[in-house]
């Protein structure tokens, strides 16, 4: 039996997506049922796909042969959150761009998912069904054919994806509220909780209610509360930072082809945590305690 203990970086993972990080060039039918089959287990307990996992958790693998040889494979890092044969999500580190961009060596997220994709599938082209800006980590989802690019495109169009942030601003806000400006002539409104204020900064639980470009970036600019890393829209320098303090956390969908809802956590990256802890004073088990418990829509509505 394998056991692997569950670190800050896996809190609030799914299951399946561990397991994906864990084997990456597996099939994700083999990995569905491995879990399924009880071969894996959470504290000695069967244990769910879309199952959460917690700081501390003990997660036991059965041992075999096929998994000792996926186990030995190398693949590209990436950090895999949640897949079927419709799409792939990856948690993006910070300062890593989603495209392609003018400057021919610079590494992208599409080309890494590309190349793992078609070494163990035969996947082609990948389609960003989101944006996340170059600085910002967390969540990203991509098509894997053209099919599924424009059922997922009409659903972000149509019905949209639930999206929660975490960022550090500069400065005290009060404890909720929505921030209600246009942005580019357009009506623009991000909706926020604030979770921890120390040292000067406020740590965030931001839901945009409507989804522009840099919307998030824009409006704390825009009431004086930039958020760290920003240089941009006013946020101070970081030494030793990669990006700026916003990463997108949790988002959710309703699937266009089995019309269940589908939660997609992304752990937040180690530097982050330590920014948070380094500014505002917050013990690492503090933060972790709070995003469990956050809710995956906004306190307040427009």
């Amino acid at each position: 039996m394998l056991t692997y203990q569950i670190d800050a970086k896996d809190h609030c993972r799914r299951m399946d997506s561990f397991m994906r990080n864990l084997l990456p060039t597996a099939q994700f039918s083999y990995l569905k049922k491995l879990i399924s089959s009880g071969h894996v287990k959470v504290n000695g307990s069967s244990v769910e796909a879309a199952q959460l996992l917690k700081y501390a958790d003990q997660v036991t693998l059965k041992e075999s042969s096929k998994t000792a040889a996926f186990l030995a494979r190398l693949t590209p890092e990436l950090d895999i959150l949640f897949e079927d044969s419709w799409i792939i999500s990856l948690n993006k580190a910070p300062g890593l761009s989603v495209h392609r961009t003018e400057d021919p060596d610079e590494v992208n997220l599409v080309d890494l998912a590309e190349t793992l994709l078609q070494k163990r599938d035969g996947v082609g082209r990948l389609r960003p069904v989101n944006r996340l800006d170059k600085g910002t980590s967390g969540a990203i989802i991509l098509a894997k054919s053209a099919v599924a690019a424009g059922m997922f495109g009409k659903m972000v169009q149509e019905e949209g994806l639930g999206k929660l942030y975490l960022a550090l601003v500069e400065g005290k806000l009060q404890k909720q509220g929505v921030i209600d400006a246009p942005l580019d002539g357009k009506e623009s409104q991000t909706s926020y909780l604030r979770l921890f204020h120390g040292g000067g900064v406020s740590l965030l639980a931001v839901y945009p209610i409507t989804g522009r470009m840099h919307q998030i970036r824009q409006h704390f600019k825009m009431i004086g509360h930039p958020i760290l890393g920003d240089k941009r829209y006013g946020g101070r320098a970081l030494t030793g930072f990669t990006g700026h303090a916003l990463h997108s956390f949790k988002t959710t969908l309703v699937h266009p082809a089995t019309g269940e809802e589908v939660n997609i956590p992304a752990p937040l990256p180690e530097q982050l945590m330590r920014l948070v802890s380094r500014y505002s004073g917050v013990s690492e088990k503090a933060l972790l305690d709070t995003l469990d418990q956050l809710p995956a829509s906004g306190p307040i509505s427009a």
